[in-house]
Parts: structure tokens; C-alpha cells; sequence
């Protein structure tokens, strides 16, 4: 009978530690320090605040939409889908801005189909966006958004911000590796449990 006792002991044990709502709902009350995504959002959108009150980034975007902005570039997202989950795709164009501002530059934002040199300097000659725009080839509207990537990247206005922004999502990063790390220990653990008592019921 102790015998049963302590296999119906170790099944349950098993089944705790595979169920989903058993695994993460406890992990957030052992490691208090492991933060949700909506959590992280938040602190990253006090920082936002702060940069907007300042004057410093101009957008329609509010503190909490840059805030996903940033979680949703870092898990990968472009441009139209951030958009999407800020409920209008028609707000890409912001978006790529505002992204920009932020210096979470992509590979696309430097693929310029001119020669970043020649630009330049036919921008510090003097010469209108129009003229400049004409002699590269290409449209005044494309120019001015690759220019804004250049002024961006070179302009460490906000640098202070952004570093404590990057703070928080190394922070996150973190956290969720500590979560997978727990889970699949955990897993681990319950799987050499359940096989060992597969082979000694065999």
C-alpha cells in the first residue's frame, strides 16, 4: 500500500509540474523579480514620459504605445505589425519614425540607393533638399527619411534615456531566461521521476 501511496505521489507531482497554469503562475510568486510584459511596458513607459515632457521627441504616440513600440522591435515585430498592435496600421510611417528616434535602427534604415558621402556634402554645400534630392535620384520624401536616420543615429540627445530603456529590456531578457531555465529544470526533473517509476512498474 506505501508502495501505491508513493507512485500516486509522484504521478501528481508529475502533472503538477506539466501543467501550464501550475508551472508559470507559481514561478511568478517564488521569483518575485520576474516581470511580465506588461510590467516592463509600464516602467519603460515612465522613461517615455519623461523624454516627451522634456521636449526632446516629438510624436503622436503616447508614453505607453513606444513603450510596446520597443517590446514589439525586440521581439522581432516590423514596422506594420508594431502598427497593428497599436491598433491602426495606418500608423507604420509613425512608427518608423518614432523608432528611428529611438535608434532601434534595422539593416533597411541604412540601405540607402545613394552614396551616403555624397549626400552629405551635397547637403552641406548649401544646396535645397530639392536639388540635392534631384542630383541622388531620388524623391525630397526619401531623402528626408534617410537623413532623419543619419541625424538620429549621430544625436545623442537622448542617449541617457535609452540606455536606461536598454536597461530594462536586458533586464527583462533576463528574466525570461531564468524562467526558462526554472521551467525546464523543473520538467527535467519530473520526466526522470516518471521514467524511473516506468521502469521499476515495468
Amino acid at each position: 500500500m506505501a508502495e501505491d501511496k508513493r507512485k500516486t505521489q509522484l504521478l501528481e507531482l508529475f502533472t503538477t509540474f506539466t501543467s501550464k497554469t501550475k508551472i508559470v503562475e507559481p514561478m511568478k510568486k517564488i521569483h518575485g523579480s520576474l516581470r511580465d510584459r506588461d510590467a516592463v511596458e509600464r516602467e519603460i513607459a515612465l522613461v517615455m514620459r519623461e523624454i516627451l515632457d522634456q521636449g526632446l521627441f516629438k510624436t503622436k504616440l503616447k508614453p505607453i504605445q513606444l513603450a510596446r513600440l520597443v517590446s514589439s522591435y525586440y521581439a522581432g515585430k516590423n514596422d506594420t505589425e508594431i502598427a497593428r498592435e497599436l491598433g491602426d496600421e495606418k500608423l507604420s510611417k509613425t512608427v518608423a519614425r518614432a523608432r528611428v528616434r529611438l535608434k532601434l535602427f534595422r539593416e533597411l534604415d541604412f540601405k540607402m540607393p545613394f552614396d551616403r558621402d555624397r549626400m552629405e556634402n551635397l547637403i552641406s554645400s548649401g544646396e535645397t533638399m530639392k536639388d540635392v534630392s534631384e542630383e541622388l535620384g531620388v524623391s525630397p520624401s526619401t531623402l528626408r527619411e534617410y537623413r532623419h536616420v543619419i541625424e538620429q543615429q549621430e544625436d545623442p540627445t537622448i542617449d541617457v534615456y535609452l540606455n536606461r530603456i536598454k536597461d530594462v529590456m536586458e533586464d527583462r531578457d533576463l528574466t525570461e531566461q531564468m524562467t526558462r531555465s526554472i521551467t525546464r529544470d523543473s520538467l527535467g526533473e519530473s520526466i526522470d521521476i516518471t521514467e524511473a517509476e516506468v521502469i521499476e512498474v515495468g
